[in-house]
């Protein structure tokens, strides 16, 4: 059985949540949709932790970032901007991280992904990573995705420019 794999490409990155609710993703039709965008409100995170946080909550529906969610997002990303980059083509290690225009992320599904009724596991490829990592969608009624969970923000590879060994 083949597993289906969706790519969005971006021509900039959303810089507010207005910018972010105008993209034809932001219909969250699909858990596709609702991952990719969260890799982008994670990029602007880095930028504007503010606005970053308003463009998550969105993602995030009915129930907004705990005080939990945010504590860890600002532990994981502080110091390591480039993470939430890493899953966009053409980012690198040799690189430092810097990915290419337009913007592209690549979503998968696999076995798993719909084990549980209302929710999408899906998988989504770090560049710093061996493994894919998932991200959990929750469907509200029969219609909009939103983020449930997401596991995108372990350490990867640091890049090239930061490691004292290369």
């Amino acid at each position: 059985m083949a597993y289906k794999s969706e790519s969005f490409v971006f021509e900039v990155l959303p810089k507010s949540v207005e910018e972010l609710t105008a993209l034809e993703e932001a219909k969250l039709e699909t858990p596709f949709q609702a991952a990719a965008l969260t890799i982008l409100s994670l990029c602007h995170y880095c930028e504007n932790e503010e606005e970053g946080i308003k463009m998550l909550n969105f993602l995030k529906g009915p129930t907004p970032l705990s005080v939990t969610d945010l504590n860890f997002i600002h532990e994981r990303l502080r110091d390591k901007e480039y993470l939430p980059y890493s899953y966009l083509e053409g980012a690198s290690v040799e690189n430092n991280y810097t990915p290419t225009k337009p913007y592209t992320i690549t979503i998968s599904e696999d076995i798993y992904s719909y084990a549980e009724e209302g929710y999408a596991k899906l998988l989504i490829q770090s560049s710093g990573a061996d493994q894919p990592r998932p991200i959990q969608l929750r469907q509200k009624g029969k219609g909009q995705w939103f983020l449930w969970e997401q596991f995108l923000l372990a350490s990867i590879r640091i890049p090239k420019e930061d490691d004292p060994w290369a």
